[in-house]
């Protein structure tokens, strides 16, 4: 419920006063609140710490070492090639973050976060990736003014900004190719658990990398023919992958630029994994339009990517994707509903929100093409 504009100044007077924020602090009744609000002003203001430390365990490969079992802090300090002193604190930091764990004097585990980070290629590697992010935001004011002339981010994604996309060459999209190889891993079984592709007979997968997503749902769905359209050099790197997979008989990558060039027809679903979000609003719909030819009357339409206003996940969406893609200089979080209207707008009558395992890292749009 949110409180009328009046109330909402009061309350903020209200907890600004030192006065009032000691007498909280003290008070039994608002001591508990007092001091979660304290520890979470403070999370924010040392998150870049924080990430930096997670930064260094995983260019040191501390997790995979911890996952061998119980060291001494003299065991890891050589493994790490690190100082004693240097390890020691390293490690306390990690077992602060949930990382680590202590294990008696001076011997340290795998944490549960760290255990969830080795069974996560796709953290590793967004967290190795996060060195370019770091160097674009070095001045968030001058980001957001759009004073900043050159941008890691938008180096590493070759096609933002580029007037011919599907000229790029394969040295040039290697590195994001891989990355949102890694990142798909993470979701493309939720996106899969909640709906299912039996019905379907042929799944186009618009944008979808080296085709991990599309290989996920071939092999849950062996009936099931599927489709990529990606930049050529994208598309061939798909094609070496199916026949790896050894699902050459049944999925197949087509080069071209989906803003510019006819889509392959036959398919009865269209998947937009991690998409709309890199692109401006007018790109992104006509990404939407593009789907919508692709697809008969009565065709589905799946959008899967994180949102902006996610219920409890509300930072990733508006802050960590706001400011990441702004980094890129292409795209924006969108809510639900500003994905609905998109998607009304070209050819979809029916748009439903679908419930995924974990909406933290996507939330999934289900539309249906008119008649």
């Amino acid at each position: 419920m949110r409180l009328p504009d009046r109330l909402l100044a009061l309350r903020n007077r209200v907890i600004s006063d030192p006065g009032f924020q000691r007498w909280a602090a003290v008070f039994p009744l608002t001591r508990p609140i007092a001091r979660r609000r304290s520890r979470e002003l403070f999370d924010i203001a040392a998150g870049f710490v924080y990430s930096q430390i997670l930064f260094a365990c995983v260019r040191l490969k501390l997790f995979d070492i911890l996952a061998e079992g119980v060291q001494s802090t003299e065991q890891l300090a050589k493994r790490l090639e690190l100082p004693p002193d240097g390890a020691r604190r390293l490690l306390r930091a990690a077992v602060s973050l949930g990382l680590a764990e202590a294990r008696g004097q001076d011997r340290y585990a795998l944490g549960e976060l760290g255990a969830a980070i080795v069974g996560n290629p796709g953290i590793t590697a967004m967290v190795e990736h996060h060195v370019m992010a770091y160097a674009d935001l070095k001045d968030p004011v001058a980001l957001l003014r759009g004073e900043v002339e050159r941008r890691e981010l938008a180096d590493y994604w070759a096609y933002v900004g580029s007037d011919a996309p599907a000229a790029s060459a394969d040295r040039s999209i290697q590195g994001y190719t891989d990355l949102m190889a890694d990142s798909q891993r993470l979701i493309a079984d939720d996106v899969l658990d909640a709906y299912s592709l039996k019905p379907h007979r042929c799944l186009l997968d618009l944008a979808g990398g080296d085709g991990t997503f599309l290989v996920t749902a071939a092999k849950r769905w062996p009936h099931l023919k599927v489709i990529l359209f990606d930049l050529p050099a994208v598309a061939e790197r798909a094609r070496e992958r199916f026949q790896r997979e050894g699902l050459a008989d049944r999925a197949s990558a087509v080069g071209g630029d989906i803003l510019r060039d006819p889509l392959p027809q036959g398919a009865d679903v269209v998947s937009l994994v991690r998409v709309l979000h890199d692109h401006d609003d007018e790109e992104a719909q006509s990404f939407v339009n593009a789907a919508c030819r692709a697809l008969p009357a009565g065709g589905r339409l799946l959008v899967a990517e994180p949102m902006s206003g996610t219920p409890g996940a509300e930072p990733i969406g508006d802050a960590y994707f706001g400011f990441y893609l702004l980094a890129m200089g292409s795209g924006r979080p969108r809510t639900p509903a500003e994905l609905n209207s998109m998607l009304r707008t070209a050819c979809f009558d029916r748009v439903r929100q679908v419930s995924t395992h974990r909406p933290i890292l996507t939330q999934l749009l289900l539309a249906q093409r008119a008649a």
